[in-house]
């Protein structure tokens, strides 16, 4: 197996922020370069190993979602052809091709819009505690994986100092952006999701729930960073679904998994994954790519 891109070094070019996943690096005023690396986070931490391809896997599918959706609503990329790029960065076209784009500055919103149609993952532990999802009221007696009566609005704040970002409340978001931008990202999050699920559905696929970033550029909303890629999302097998327990998925509960069964602490140093769990990983998130793209190859 081909080694994982953990760090990139574009020489005298410095990198702007070190994400969990992306590497991101201003290239003049307007416009910054995303790189997505092959490292992979579990539990707050970036693990010891990557997975080969993941940067080029995550940035393709974004790439197939921002054309898909270009019809409702605007995004932040500028090209992807690394051909296009500033000449600057030709000696690294092995650390950028097939895993990055220019895209355009935007003014972000501090806010993580996540929409839910399934109750999983911090929804089902909400819903167990409380009998609702980030404050909004469910029907008494779901079970885990249960489809709700219809996709929901839960949005959370960003939180840029590590953990979990914070559920917070719609008003929450109508104080942090104001009430014209928290109808407007609520509708569109809503929209898109309707969309993307449709799609989802027609390749055998459950899109069980997301997150989006939005920002602003001249005034208007733009969709932004990532898009519906297993690390954003939840993605299950349709022929699979069996609602009253957690389901087979595409995102990252594989690893997850052998973590909780190492009884890992959760605390710095983040273990390295057997061989095994990386290359089943890796095949995990080429089969949710093939599924939604309908391609083959990268």
């Amino acid at each position: 197996m081909q080694t994982a891109l953990l760090e990139t070094r574009l020489g005298s070019l410095s990198p702007t922020a070190r994400g969990k996943v992306r590497d991101i690096y201003s290239l003049n005023e307007e416009e910054l370069l995303f790189v997505a690396t092959d490292r992979i986070s579990a539990f707050d931490h970036v693990l010891g190993s990557g997975i080969p391809d993941k940067g080029r896997i995550l940035t393709q599918l974004s790439l197939f979602w921002f054309d898909f959706l270009k019809d409702t609503v605007r995004n932040h990329v500028l090209t992807a052809d690394a051909a296009k790029f500033p000449s600057t960065l030709n000696p690294y076209l092995d650390q950028l091709e097939g895993r990055s784009m220019v895209v355009r500055r935007a003014q972000m919103f501090p806010v993580e819009c996540v929409v839910r149609a399934y109750l999983s993952g911090s929804g089902w532990k909400d819903y167990q505690a409380t009998g609702a999802v980030c404050g909004i009221a469910l029907p008494a007696g779901l079970r885990e994986s249960d489809r709700l009566p219809e996709p929901i609005f839960t949005p959370a704040a960003k939180i840029n100092t590590g953990g979990h970002d914070e559920n917070i409340s719609f008003e929450d978001v109508i104080t942090a952006v104001g009430a014209d931008n928290a109808r407007a990202l609520r509708r569109l999050t809503l929209e898109i999701f309707e969309k993307a699920s449709k799609h989802a559905e027609s390749r055998g696929l459950i899109l069980a729930d997301t997150k989006f970033e939005f920002g602003t550029i001249d005034g208007e909303i733009i969709l932004a960073d990532e898009v519906l890629t297993p690390d954003s999302s939840r993605y299950w097998p349709a022929d699979a679904y069996s609602p009253g327990g957690p389901q087979p998925s595409f995102d990252k509960q594989y690893v997850r998994d052998y973590l909780e069964s190492i009884r890992w602490n959760k605390q710095a140093p983040a273990p390295s994954l057997p061989d095994e769990v990386v290359a089943r990983t890796r095949e995990k998130y080429l089969e949710a790519f093939r599924l939604i793209t309908g391609r083959t190859g990268l």
